[in-house]
């Protein structure tokens, strides 16, 4: 039977932009150009690593998104994965990391699934919960944060690794993992993969395909909402000291006047 792969992706703003709030205190996506987090990467590579290892895989990108999250997928899909699903609904605007744990673990389960494989955390919002709380909306266990990951015969195996020691950990499939940016470099597509790319099947969900209501996403079933924002500051000059003779005295007194020392 074959092996059953999703990889949740997140289309996220470029980190090089100018990113801020929209009105509504959301991130405004519209004004900045949009990728495939990067840690979401690391994900794609490791799950197409555990398919070349196996007899009969298959790979399903998912992502919940606005349009543009398409790009996100297809770079996914030009790296090797074999499908993907779209989530896209105007009542998804505002959605927190619960709300999107929610709509995931719906169409993971809607999908089918083995193995969820997951990045880190996004580039965005890196709080680095969206995995544990699938894994804990579809009942599976969770083996998070590694640096190595492999399946062998209905075993998911990997390594986590600490500041002062490494955990050997698995569980049984089907399961949800989580893989960091120390688990190997992310393959480059190449112009066969792109190509290849534009032919592989995406297909488009919204919440009633998952079954779900309007009022248990968006802002109106957010768990956690921004109350307040303000721009950061534009940067100064920075202190000037010459040295006359008393230049590492008055250094000294910047760095305690600073508490760096």
């Amino acid at each position: 039977m074959s092996l059953r792969i999703v990889v949740t992706v997140k289309y996220v703003p470029d980190a090089t932009g100018d990113r801020h709030f929209a009105d509504d205190l959301t991130v405004d996506r519209d004004d900045v150009d949009g990728l495939l987090s990067e840690l979401d990467e690391y994900a794609v590579e490791q799950a197409l690593q555990i398919a070349d290892a196996a007899d009969d895989a298959e790979i399903t990108v998912l992502t919940v998104g606005p349009e543009d999250a398409k790009d996100a997928l297809r770079k996914a899909l030009s790296m090797g994965a074999d499908k993907a699903i779209h989530v896209e609904d105007d009542d998804l605007h505002g959605t927190d990391a619960i709300g999107t744990s929610l709509v995931l673990a719906k169409a993971i389960e809607k999908a089918g699934f083995d193995l969820v494989v997951s990045g880190m955390a996004s580039t965005d919002g890196t709080m680095g919960v969206v995995p544990a709380l699938v894994a804990e909306r579809l009942g599976v266990p969770q083996v998070t944060l590694l640096s190595e990951v492999s399946v062998e015969d209905g075993v998911v195996k990997g390594r986590r690794d600490g500041d002062s020691a490494s955990e050997q950990l698995e569980a049984s499939l089907p399961a949800v993992v989580s893989v960091t940016d120390q688990s190997g470099e992310a393959r480059y597509p190449s112009f066969k993969g792109i190509m290849a790319a534009k032919k592989k099947p995406v297909q488009s969900w919204d919440l009633s395909d998952l079954g779900l209501e309007a009022e248990e996403v968006g802002l109106e079933g957010a768990y956690s909402v921004v109350d307040s924002a303000a721009q950061r500051p534009a940067r100064t000059a920075g202190t000037i000291v010459k040295d006359e003779g008393e230049g590492g005295k008055q250094l000294a007194a910047f760095l305690a006047g600073q508490k760096f020392i």
